[in-house]
């Protein structure tokens, strides 16, 4: 079992002066918040972390860091870390010009091009900073989900997904589920315990 701290968006003081009694082998960080806060919590906690932008993250380019330090980017890609198996896709669905913003096409492709990275293969977790279509996003324009989501869960099956994005401002937003598949909005942050799929995979041909 991998114990994870997600998180997402919103800072949290209490999780800073909490976070070394949290006891997790990992952080994953699921988009929009400031690259020090995480920088701060992986160095106070010692252990990998996984990021993917938000769409206030800032530009990536030529000469300029994928992730914050200590922390590695699996935007539109799957690693293993810390005995997961991680896919990634950061950004949200356009609606200006900002940064880390694509339409529902270009995630078409993005999400194409991850499964075939995966090969077919399940993963753990996928790590969105938006959630699928139609499952805890919101009507207004900035917070749209992403439809080819569907398709990467469907084909990944990850036995999480784990997103950010939109502010629950306080109020539980409730667990939804495709197939084995739990999508869990991780704003401010959460601990998970998740199980690699290799284990129980293991586990059944020990049986």
């Amino acid at each position: 079992m991998v114990r994870v701290l997600a998180v997402a968006d919103e800072e949290v003081s209490a999780a800073q002066s909490r976070v070394r009694d949290l006891q997790v082998d990992m952080v994953l960080a699921a988009g929009d918040l400031p690259w020090d806060y995480l920088e701060s919590i992986v160095s106070a906690l010692g252990v990998p972390g996984v990021y993917v932008p938000g769409n206030h993250d800032p530009r990536i380019g030529r000469g300029t860091p994928k992730s914050p330090r200590g922390m590695l980017s699996v935007d539109d890609q799957v690693r293993e870390v810390a005995g997961l198996r991680i896919a990634g896709l950061g950004g949200c669905v356009r609606y200006n010009a900002g940064h880390h913003q694509y339409t529902q096409k270009e995630y078409d492709r993005r999400a194409r091009s991850l499964v075939k990275i995966a090969r077919g293969t399940p993963v753990d977790v996928l790590l969105t900073h938006a959630p699928p279509l139609g499952l805890g996003d919101e009507p207004d324009p900035p917070h749209v989900g992403i439809a080819a989501l569907h398709e990467v869960i469907e084909t990944l099956q990850p036995s999480w997904h784990l997103h950010g994005h939109i502010h629950p401002y306080g109020m539980l937003k409730p667990d939804r589920h495709i197939g084995s598949t739990t999508i869990r909005n991780v704003i401010p942050w959460q601990v998970l315990e998740i199980e690699p799929q290799s284990a129980v995979v293991a586990a059944g041909r020990g049986a």
